[in-house]
């Protein structure tokens, strides 16, 4: 094996410290990231895999941490629907749409901040958070609620605020996802969104939010696999040099961190290729490579690496690019080691404030048909959706919980397809039914489920867990505006006292 030179061993540490990959285990660090910090690499990644508990991962970080104290830990901990840090309960804080709803910013600030807290206390000082997307298109399978809204305005302010608020606690944001991805009708897991609008639509719509968290000082921006010909015909965000390079750092003379959304998703990977879409990436003025959502192994680490580093050999990467892309990484990390230590000293009281945040945001339209609250078990038909990749299939989500806890008796099924309203119409017998769905606007199906149950049974509750785009329908109708634990809590609260 060839030794390698003083310059070649630079190389290499550049290479796995623009990489931030994420492994296998909830016990004990993987030798494997231990050895590739050693060597350079200054980030890791946790995911829902990750985690058992608060106290559980807090003794995860810390064992990264004694590796290398100013290790970037990071997570894509939205809120809301998207939650890695609560994957197995739901989260305890309502998502961007709900507080967008509730239109506070001193409400977002004071959630953003006591989630930030509580990541920092489990030693997490990286979120790749929030949304700053503008939700142009109802039918967006992949942002929807979370977003803080269609309006530039509102999504700016509450932006600037979660930045403001989370960042207070001593974790860096990571606005996402640049130039935007809320006027798409596709999933960038699964193919390249395309936003087909003039360069002032997209100066005033999509890119209002950015120059907002920009102002805030958000330590971070993530890039996305959108292609918006108005920019860059060629080229989706990630891998656009005149978006990444010439908009986000000359035109709007942003110096901080750029991170990629995941690189596994086929946005890229199918479409580039795993190993060359990320040497593109750099090469286009992102720092970091945002890899361990789907592979999590040593393996994938080290075929980046010797990408990159084979890139800048044959003269496709410049050296110079790798090493100012690894620079920043480690100027982060070292920022967020000083910033979050104050919090990572114990727990963090509970304040209730998700509560507070999602029983404000809730729209209760009481129909003809309402005449009294749900006050014996009723029979839960919950109409669901097949969960995007971002939100996952592991966290619960719904009202049956929380009404078996109020209304012991309660009992429920899950539905999809044709058919769905029948079938619970025959399940429930002469129990009160609450429908529970999640964007009924996007979903045939879902939206004739519905009509099936309120024409047989006029007293039906419908609790609408997405964006609530279509026409209140019930006797008794909640606009959650998301799927978080505290929003299931807020409307059981409303169904049982009326």
């Amino acid at each position: 094996m060839t030794t390698l030179t003083h310059a070649g061993d630079t190389l290499t540490r550049n290479a796995l410290a623009v990489l931030q990959p994420g492994f296998d285990g909830t016990a004990t660090v993987p030798d494997w990231v231990r050895h590739r910090i050693d060597e350079g690499l200054a980030s890791v990644s946790l995911f829902g895999r990750n985690v058992r508990t608060a106290e559980q991962v807090a003794a995860l970080t810390a064992q990264l941490r004694a590796q290398r104290d100013d290790l970037l830990i990071a997570i894509d901990e939205e809120s809301g629907d998207v939650t890695r840090l609560e994957v197995r309960t739901g989260s305890s804080y309502p998502g961007n749409h709900a507080l967008g709803a509730v239109d506070d910013t001193t409400l977002t600030r004071e959630v953003a901040a006591d989630l930030g807290r509580r990541l920092a206390a489990c030693g997490i000082n990286f979120n790749w958070a929030p949304s700053a997307d503008v939700n142009a298109n109802p039918d967006n399978p992949v942002i929807g609620v979370r977003s803080f809204g269609s309006d530039p305005d509102l999504v700016a302010r509450h932006t600037a605020a979660y930045v403001e608020g989370m960042q207070s606690s001593g974790v860096a944001t990571s606005a996402k996802h640049f130039p935007g991805h809320g006027d798409t009708a596709i999933d960038s897991h699964h193919s390249v969104p395309v936003i087909d609008v003039d360069r002032d639509v997209l100066n005033s719509r999509d890119l209002a939010p950015f120059r907002a968290a920009l102002a805030a000082g958000t330590r971070a921006v993530m890039s996305a696999h959108v292609l918006a010909p108005a920019l860059d015909p060629d080229n989706p965000g990630t891998l656009s040099r005149r978006i990444l390079t010439g908009l986000l750092r000359e035109e709007f003379g942003y110096e901080g961190l750029i991170v990629t959304d995941g690189m596994d998703m086929q946005a890229i990977a199918g479409t580039y290729g795993f190993e060359r879409g990320c040497v593109l990436a750099i090469a286009a003025g992102a720092d970091a490579i945002c890899t361990g959502g789907g592979p999590s192994d040593e393996g994938t680490v080290l075929r980046l690496r010797d990408a990159f580093v084979a890139a800048v050999r044959s003269g496709e990467l410049s050296e110079e690019r790798l090493a100012e892309a690894a620079d920043r990484v480690r100027a982060l990390a070292g920022w967020a080691s000083v910033s979050g230590a104050a919090e990572r000293s114990g727990g963090v009281p509970d304040t209730g404030i998700g509560l507070i945040g999602a029983r404000r945001a809730l729209t209760v339209t009481r129909g003809e048909n309402y005449a009294a609250p749900v006050t014996e078990a009723p029979f839960v038909a919950t109409f669901s959706p097949l969960p995007n990749i971002a939100v996952g299939d592991e966290t619960p989500w719904g009202v049956t919980a929380e009404l078996e806890r109020r209304l012991p008796g309660t009992e429920s099924a899950t539905y999809s397809g044709d058919g769905a309203g029948s079938q619970a119409l025959a399940a429930a017998g002469t129990r009160r039914i609450v429908a529970v769905v999640r964007d009924a606007h996007r979903h045939a199906w879902m939206a004739d489920a519905l009509q099936t149950l309120v024409a047989a049974r006029p007293d039906t509750v419908v609790v609408e867990m997405g964006v609530p785009q279509s026409a209140p329908v019930g006797a008794l109708h909640i606009a959650t505006r998301g799927a978080a634990r505290v929003c299931g809590e807020a409307a059981a609260e409303v169904i049982v006292a009326g």
